[in-house]
């Protein structure tokens, strides 16, 4: 009888040259490799900037923009309002500083002119000031003010209340200079946030690479179908995970953004690009580890002997590419957490030797891999049972060796779909 196109499909995954290994030491390897547990690290934990450094900073810039507010002629020794601006404008990256500036600027100013205007013909009562709110918000909402939209409403009552011009004029000028102050940190203090996502992905990288680990490690007996399953569970947390690390990358993307520091090297790359193809990669990996482990549940669960993970060879061999796989992932989380800032040194190249060392788990993993098709292929004529969750598993450990090989960057132009978009697209598995 003619083999089927699945029997077939194993035999083409073997075409790398196979050095001969010990059992004995692919055991040996397979748990030393699942013994090296790194520290569980939440991603929540990494932030830009310490306590102190956001204190002392927003300090700074209100102390700085009072100052500046008290050389206005006419101007209080006791108005808040520059520095309340000040803190308000300021925000963790300079676009979304000079963002907020220009809202709050358009808000009150937008505010003020509204109340000049309806306060020089209508007297102050409830009513007219349930229409002015409601006109003003209806304005801020025309202008896309976003967050700010509520400062047109305000600006307007206060200016309302006190029906005087000079209060109007001082509400604007005080405005401009709180703006101004916080602009002005953020063109100082603004920090770039490329190194906590670095930290969050290689966080990333850390839980899968245990993950794999702890498979390639519960594989060494046969493997109990309720562990098998919370493999599976933990896999499927992976989605969470990769959200996390989605915000702090677009943290790290907008804190690029006009940021001094950045324009200073304008001939060097976005030092945020090459660490979004890296949560790419993650992404493509999770989604391959997920069916992976669905694969090895299923197959834990088949009550035949025929059963992928219930021959010890199989077994031995398949714990083996695991534990290459989860050293790779290590490797892969490393590499991209070494490599250094074109902002900070612009000559400076990534370590070497973490290459070097994820190319040599690679071609070990093929190597374990081809040997594992040679236990797998199988006529389904002669042991039908497990025969499809045998293809599955090659196949999806072929999947991901196949992720976390070096490739040439993607260009600068094609666009993207937001990760969290192709998360809830590839994990619903």
């Amino acid at each position: 009888m003619s083999r089927r196109p699945l029997d077939f499909g194993i035999q083409l995954m073997k075409g790398f040259p196979v050095r001969p290994v010990p059992t004995e030491s692919v055991s040996g390897a397979a748990r030393a490799v699942a013994r090296r547990q790194a520290e569980q690290l939440t991603l929540v934990r990494r932030r830009a900037q310490p306590a102190a450094v956001y204190i002392t900073r927003l300090t700074l810039t209100a102390v700085f923009a009072y100052l500046l507010a008290l050389q206005l002629p006419g101007g209080s020794t006791r108005s808040v309002l520059a520095p309340l601006t000040a803190l308000l404008v300021a925000q963790a990256t300079l676009f979304h500083t000079i963002r907020s500036a220009v809202q709050r600027v358009i808000g009150v100013t937008a505010g003020v002119l509204a109340a000049v205007a309806v306060a020089a013909y209508v007297p102050f009562s409830w009513w007219v000031l349930g229409l002015l709110i409601a006109g003003t918000l209806a304005l801020g909402l025309m202008l896309r003010l976003r967050e700010e939209t509520l400062e047109v409403p305000i600006s307007a009552m206060l200016i309302f209340s006190v029906d005087s011009h000079a209060a109007a004029t001082s509400r604007i000028t005080e405005t401009l200079v709180g703006a101004a102050a916080g602009l002005a940190a953020g063109l100082l203090f603004a920090p770039l946030r490329v190194q906590p996502a670095k930290d969050a992905i290689g966080d990333l990288s850390r839980q899968m690479a245990d993950l794999l680990g702890q498979m390639a490690d519960g594989l060494a007996d046969e493997p109990d179908p309720r562990r098998a399953a919370e493999w599976l569970d933990r896999t499927r947390a992976l989605r969470g995970e990769i959200e996390r690390v989605d915000d702090a990358l677009g943290q790290a993307e907008e804190s690029v953004r006009l940021n001094p520091r950045r324009l200073r090297y304008p001939n060097y790359p976005d030092p945020a690009a090459g660490l979004r193809d890296g949560v790419d990669t993650l992404e493509r990996a999770a989604t391959d580890l997920r069916v992976l482990a669905r694969a090895v549940a299923d197959s834990a669960r088949l009550d035949s002997g025929d059963s992928p993970v219930k021959d010890d060879e199989t077994r031995t061999r398949l714990a083996a590419v695991i534990a290459e796989l989860a050293a790779s992932v290590r490797a892969y989380g490393q590499l991209i957490e070494a490599d250094p800032e074109p902002l900070d040194a612009p000559d400076a190249q990534a370590e070497p030797a973490l290459s070097l060392v994820l190319e040599d788990h690679l071609e070990e993993a093929q190597r374990q891999q081809d040997r594992l098709a040679d236990l797998l292929a199988t006529d389904p004529a002669e042991r039908p049972d497990g025969w499809q969750l045998r293809g599955e598993i090659l196949a999806h450990v072929d999947r991901l060796r196949n992720e976390l090989q070096p490739r040439r960057p993607a260009p600068a132009h094609v666009a993207r779909r937001p990760l969290r978009t192709r998360v809830r697209a590839k994990l619903h598995v």
